[in-house]
């Protein structure tokens, strides 16, 4: 890499540390607010479906530590112990916050089941209406930001931080329309059935988000899309005939791409080293935060080493 393209990617690097860390604080401010606002809300209105929204906030304040945590860590340079560097860290606070969002839907579910045997009025509605609106407008806004934040990112732990902040949208549209329900005409079961309607949206916000998890931690390819992308600039290079043994993963922001170039056996080795610079030169500028390893195989020697289960994927 150039000292220009290196330069140009440490500056990109240092943006996008400013954002992540931006997005983290205000995730942990909007949440610790709304954990003040809906625990009164819940003394006064006696809602499970309002404790259902309360501990999903109180979930948030923890998960968005945790991401803040992960993320300082994941932009850490590689070290002598960590040669790839240190992006799995927010695969880990992405699993972290699927065992949190699986694990609160728990506890308001055995509540809402509870109450549906047992339903009990819900006090000072209004109330607890106008603290569900503020709770909109404020999450809101810091999903607004997030989605800014991860067009320039691709951060998964920002990711799942604002899903769960779009259930928490959810929840609270659904919470006052279990309020007014049941302050206004007295039907007092649709306050535990939103609840258990909520739980059933936290298990699969916290499977999407455990799912793509796993699979940076399991090495998974990139997306087809991405890597159809390496093949055609790789193919685009003058001099490469064809391209196989294409590998790639992701880990935190960082991508790891491998692709074997095959080129005419006559080149020199200075020709075909320039080629397969070039190459990887323009893998990098298409997809930043990237580490790319080209090798060059004579045109016509058989070295693919797909395995045969994923024959149509890796070449």
């Amino acid at each position: 890499m150039t000292e220009e393209n290196l330069n140009a990617e440490l500056k990109s690097r240092d943006r996008q540390m400013s954002l992540l860390r931006l997005a983290t604080y205000a995730s942990v401010a909007v949440a610790s607010t709304l954990i003040v606002a809906k625990l009164a809300a819940w003394f006064a209105t006696g809602s499970v479906s309002m404790l259902s929204s309360l501990v999903d906030s109180m979930l948030d304040v923890v998960a968005s530590v945790i991401n803040l945590l992960a993320v300082r860590h994941a932009f850490q340079p590689a070290d002598r112990e960590h040669r790839f560097g240190h992006g799995k860290a927010e695969a880990l606070a992405g699993l972290g916050q699927a065992a949190f969002i699986a694990g609160s839907g728990l506890f308001v579910l055995m509540e809402g089941l509870g109450r549906l045997y047992n339903p009990q009025p819900v006090e000072h509605g209004i109330w607890g209406i106008a603290v569900m609106v503020v709770s909109m407008i404020l999450t809101g806004g810091l999903v607004t930001f997030q989605k800014y934040v991860m067009r320039r990112s691709n951060s998964l732990a920002i990711n799942a931080d604002s899903f769960h902040y779009q259930i928490d949208l959810i929840t609270n549209a659904a919470v006052i329309g279990s309020l007014a329900v049941s302050a206004w005409f007295g039907l007092h079961y649709v306050d535990p059935l939103v609840a258990v309607g909520i739980v059933a949206y936290m298990a699969y916000g916290s499977w999407g988000i455990g799912r793509d998890a796993i699979d940076q931690l399991m090495d998974h390819e990139l997306p087809d899309a991405d890597r159809a992308s390496i093949r055609e600039i790789a193919l685009a290079e003058p001099g490469v005939k064809s391209v196989h043994d294409l590998r790639t993963r992701a880990a935190g922001p960082n991508r790891f791409i491998q692709v074997h170039l095959e080129m005419d056996r006559n080149l020199s080795l200075i020709e075909a080293h320039e080629i397969s610079d070039q190459v990887m030169y323009n893998i990098e500028a298409a997809f930043p935060n990237s580490e790319v390893l080209v090798h060059q195989d004579p045109e016509g020697v058989d070295e693919r080493r797909d395995l045969p289960a994923a024959a149509g994927q890796n070449r």
